[in-house]
């Protein structure tokens, strides 16, 4: 095969749309792993927002206030700086990203792959499962002396 046939002739080589699901799993460091539960085992969300996450993007006005209790995300109506807040904790330890449009960034946010293999583990038990008090106090030390971004 030639660079100037057409690709109308080699479709086989070439799929049109691939699906993160049929790439190959990623082999994250155990360090790595730990961090991420920890982090979502700590976060206000509960299952059914990362299960979504999985599928679509996610508005922060769909999590925050009462939207969010009533969707089944959080236990608790959380105000949209602490929602925001929260999930941006979860995208510094590699779970989230933020959706992008044509336009930019938008105010939804979506699994990495990362994420998504946390998700498939806890889907079984159709709950995260509940941080330890050593959970929450490294989680809450790794929050807090987290390096600025200029710094790193």
């Amino acid at each position: 095969m030639t660079a100037t046939q057409p690709p109308s002739q080699f479709p086989s080589q070439f799929p049109s749309q691939l699906s993160i699901d049929s790439q190959p799993p990623v082999a994250y460091p155990p360090s790595t792993l730990k961090r991420a539960r920890r982090a979502v085992a700590c976060s206000p969300f509960l299952l059914p927002l990362f299960a979504t996450m999985r599928q679509e993007g996610v508005s922060l006005r769909a999590i925050a206030n009462t939207a969010g209790v009533q969707q089944r995300y959080t236990r608790r109506p959380l105000a949209e700086l602490a929602a925001e807040d929260a999930l941006l904790w979860l995208i510094d330890v590699g779970v989230l990203r933020r959706e992008v449009d044509g336009q930019g960034l938008t105010d939804s946010f979506r699994l990495t792959p990362l994420g998504r293999a946390l998700v498939e583990q806890w889907s079984d038990r159709q709950r995260i499962p509940s941080p330890t008090l050593g959970d929450r106090l490294a989680n809450l030390l790794a929050r807090w002396v987290r390096l600025p971004a200029w710094l790193q």
